[in-house]
């Protein structure tokens, strides 16, 4: 199979979906591997490394596209891409196709397959592809949030930790999964008194087992959330439904009422965000302020740390992408579960329902399909 690695287009976007060392691993399985000149540029590998690990660098990505079986993104493909993509063509990617209409539409359009890496799942219900990324963004939601509680960056001026005789910051966390608890460590190795909200009992339990002293999870509700979220100096909203949008949990009421100068992250933003008052931003203007608390809402956090970021996902991503390749996407998901949830649309159709249910779109079960 003919594997075209992209480069990434989104706004201050640095990472690229494999690294040199995963072109050798393609390549011992036999497929020939196209990258877009300059993709590795931001994450550290130059054109070079993959030359030597056995890729042939193409100028462009309409190249990539016109010659490639499979393409590959670390993002969703952008509109100046939608007329690139070829019927039968497999795009394998973060598609968080439930916030995003117009790309559904234009992947539909398209007749391709179209493989999502945040709908891949295991058999206990986690998401093996979204699992690095979302380790990153939880530690990045805190660095970021203690950076903007800085006064020059707008922020009440507030310490995470504290300081001898003076009291931590108060850290709130919305979801107890792995966004949730990587952004509880951070918080609480920094010192923060910080809340750990979920509403299933099993993981709190676990939480409450694995968690420093200073991590206090607590079964949630709209009532606890709204005393919490009040009491914050810092809230991120940590929140997934698979391949759904994500809840709006926390208010425009809750945050008429919040600290003037406090920080609320919403890692959840690729699939719609959890916060009444989300919007998506980038890495170059990631903020703004609604009644005086300041929103970071960048859609790739990740991003910020390319070189980290490509290296796990590189190492989550590519033996899914072997068997695919190896395989056809067909043969892949009949003998692989996790694959054939992957699956989003699909020659025209809407294979994942929370998809179709987002847009009122026809579903079509994928067992349909294969």
């Amino acid at each position: 199979m003919i594997v075209g690695i992209l480069k990434e287009i989104k706004v201050a976007e640095k990472r690229v979906c494999m690294t040199p060392a995963g072109v050798v691993v393609m390549k011992q399985n036999g497929h020939e591997i196209l990258v877009e000149k300059d993709a590795g540029k931001g994450s550290g590998y130059d054109d070079s490394a993959y030359i030597k690990a056995g890729a042939t660098i193409v100028d462009t990505p309409a190249e990539i596209y016109k010659k490639s079986d499979m393409v590959m993104h670390v993002k969703e493909p952008q509109p100046s891409e939608y007329d690139l993509i070829r019927e039968d063509q497999i795009v394998f990617t973060y598609l968080h196709l439930a916030a995003d209409e117009k790309q559904t539409h234009a992947l539909i359009k398209s007749k391709a397959v179209c493989i999502a890496y945040e709908t891949i799942q295991k058999k206990d219900g986690s998401l093996p592809l979204l699992v690095p990324m979302s380790e990153v963004a939880g530690r990045m939601a805190v660095q970021e949030g203690a950076r903007f509680l800085e006064m020059p960056q707008g922020g009440m001026g507030v310490l995470l930790g504290g300081v001898t005789g003076v009291e931590p910051a108060t850290v709130v966390v919305i979801g107890g999964g792995v966004v949730g608890i990587n952004a509880a460590k951070m918080a609480c190795g920094l010192g923060a008194k910080v809340y750990i909200l979920d509403t299933n009992l099993d993981r709190l339990r676990y939480l409450d087992d694995v968690m420093p002293a200073n991590c206090f999870p607590i079964m949630s509700n709209a009532g606890i959330l709204r005393e919490l979220v009040l009491k914050a100096d810092l809230v991120i909203g940590a929140v997934l439904v698979a391949g759904a949008k994500a809840p709006k949990l926390l208010t425009k009421d809750m945050l008429k009422e919040m600290k003037d100068g406090s920080v609320i992250v919403d890692v959840a933003i690729d699939q719609g965000g959890c916060f009444e008052t989300s919007k998506a931003t980038t890495h170059t203007e990631p903020t703004y302020v609604i009644d005086g608390v300041i929103h970071y809402c960048v859609a790739n956090m990740p991003g910020a740390v390319a070189r980290t970021s490509t290296m796990a996902l590189t190492n989550a991503t590519l033996p899914y992408a072997v068997q695919i390749a190896n395989k056809g996407w067909k043969k892949a998901m009949q003998d692989n579960e996790e694959i054939k949830l992957g699956a989003n649309v699909i020659k025209g159709m809407v294979t994942y329902k929370a998809v179709a249910e987002a847009f009122n779109l026809d579903y079509t079960n994928i067992a349909t399909v294969l």
